[in-house]
């Protein structure tokens, strides 16, 4: 077994640092937040992810992790030093590599023995053989310091169960002696390696990612001319399911992608294709249409209603996608201030996204409108006029169509994730606008308000 050190404790770091001390390596985690080191020392996660904080736990009482602001002895008799640094997006859609070109530096002034360095981070291709360099350049001790790529493709919300069972393990290579490392560090968990050279595996790492971007605006833009012809986006993705050469895996439509990787990493490719004079035309289509869908439901809305001011509008679901409290690029970032400059009183649902978006929008008087958080579905949807829904969250699944129309004031549902059946809504007497699907029959929620009244 190795002696491995993490640098980083984001979703990238702090997931490989405990699956690798999960397979039996001696792991420790670096970090520049003392007050978060105390935190993951005490079992605890600084982030919401499945199954993680029980392996801290697990593996920190069995003296298998440790976490430290101290880098110098962490990286001072490592065998491998990963880097899992932010790679934050610039303005520009470049891709941010300070975090990475501090880390290196800490590196080369520290290590005192042979040392793989592997680049988990999603870099630019190219980057791994300039980080070499960088350490080479400012390397202390007489000692052999190879750049190694290993990039991660887990998904929030299952990044422990995407590490210790992958599909794939990639690794970039410039040696055996770099390669033969990685595949021993790698042996435990028993996954397919496919093993490439550097800037190959960086490139498969954004080829892999903005794939599926490009599934996704794919599907949503086949939504958006479902929904002017007459025909089931939901119908024409099952269809298409069949053909073994397309699958079934990242078909459905709704209001677009978001988290930390396809957005990103569609801007950086897309970056790194114009240094070199080439212009990736399907991959800005995937942005442009990504950009444009997530306020598709907002402008829907507002066409339909003369103004939000005023109005108790309940948004169900702020995070990205269910299952991690990320917000990075949701849906609910573009459409919550557009709704509070029109003056809406919102009442969001989210359970575990809350305390970090309120960070940004606090509870109360937010400009025009005003920010109210709330604990269940229920609450949210108690008189409102208008309901989001943004994230398709178990708790916000298992609402029947006819609790709509009991709690809401106005039965006016507008779902970007295409949570109900249209016939079921429709029943229910609920107005349902979702995406790229035939909206509910008005006249259906005239006629089962005539019966309430005909009753009372």
């Amino acid at each position: 077994m190795y002696k491995i050190a993490v640098a980083g404790t984001g979703y990238v770091g702090l997931v490989a640092g405990v699956c690798f001390a999960e397979v039996g390596h001696q792991v420790t985690c670096v970090d520049i937040d003392e007050n978060k080191v105390n935190v993951m020392k005490s079992g605890v996660s600084p982030i919401y992810e499945a199954g993680l904080e029980e392996l801290m736990q697990k593996n920190y009482a069995a003296g298998r992790i440790d976490y430290t602001t101290d880098y110098a002895s962490a990286y001072k008799d490592a065998d491998a030093i990963f880097i899992g640094v932010g790679t934050p997006e610039q303005p520009d859609g470049s891709a941010n590599l300070s975090y990475i070109a501090t880390v290196a530096r800490q590196i080369a002034e520290s290590v005192e023995k042979d040392c793989l360095v592997v680049v988990k981070s999603t870099v630019p291709v190219g980057t791994n053989d300039k980080v070499e360099q960088f350490i080479q350049d400012f390397l202390v001790n007489d000692v052999r310091v190879e750049v190694a790529s290993n990039p991660e493709f887990l998904a929030q919300g299952s990044a422990v169960h995407d590490t210790l069972y992958a599909e794939r393990v990639i690794i970039g290579t410039e040696s055996k002696w770099a390669e033969d490392v990685l595949m021993k560090i790698y042996d435990p968990f028993h996954l397919p390696i496919v093993s490439v050279n550097r800037r190959s595996a960086e490139m498969i790492k954004y080829a892999s990612n903005d794939f599926l971007a490009l599934k996704i605006s794919y599907m949503n833009d086949i939504a958006n001319l479902c929904e002017l012809v007459g025909a089931d986006v939901q119908d024409v993705a099952k269809g298409m399911s069949f053909d073994e050469r397309i699958g079934s895996k990242f078909l459905n439509a709704g209001i677009g992608y978001g988290g930390s990787c396809f957005p990103k990493d569609t801007k950086a490719l897309e970056n790194i294709a114009k240094e070199h004079g080439y212009q990736l035309r399907t991959v800005k289509a995937a942005i442009d249409v990504n950009s444009d869908q997530k306020t598709m439901l907002y402008k829907k809305a507002s066409k339909r209603l003369i103004t939000f001011n005023g109005l108790k509008v309940a948004v169900l679901g702020l995070t990205f996608k269910p299952g991690t409290d990320d917000l990075r690029e949701a849906a609910s970032l573009e459409n919550v201030p557009l709704l509070l400059e029109q003056g809406a009183d919102i009442y969001a649902y989210d359970p575990v996204g809350a305390e970090n978006f309120a960070k940004v929008y606090p509870q109360g008087q937010n400009g025009k409108g005003s920010m109210t958080y709330v604990n269940n579905v229920k609450e949210a949807l108690e008189g409102a006029n208008v309901c989001f829904v943004f994230t398709e969250w178990g708790e916000v699944k298992d609402v029947s169509p006819e609790s709509y129309k009991k709690l809401m004031r106005t039965p006016l549902v507008y779902d970007g994730r295409n949570i109900y059946e249209v016939s079921a809504m429709e029943e229910a007497g609920v107005e349902y606008h979702s995406i790229g699907r035939k909206p509910a029959v008005k006249q259906g929620i005239k006629e089962s308000k005539k019966i309430e009244l005909q009753t009372n």
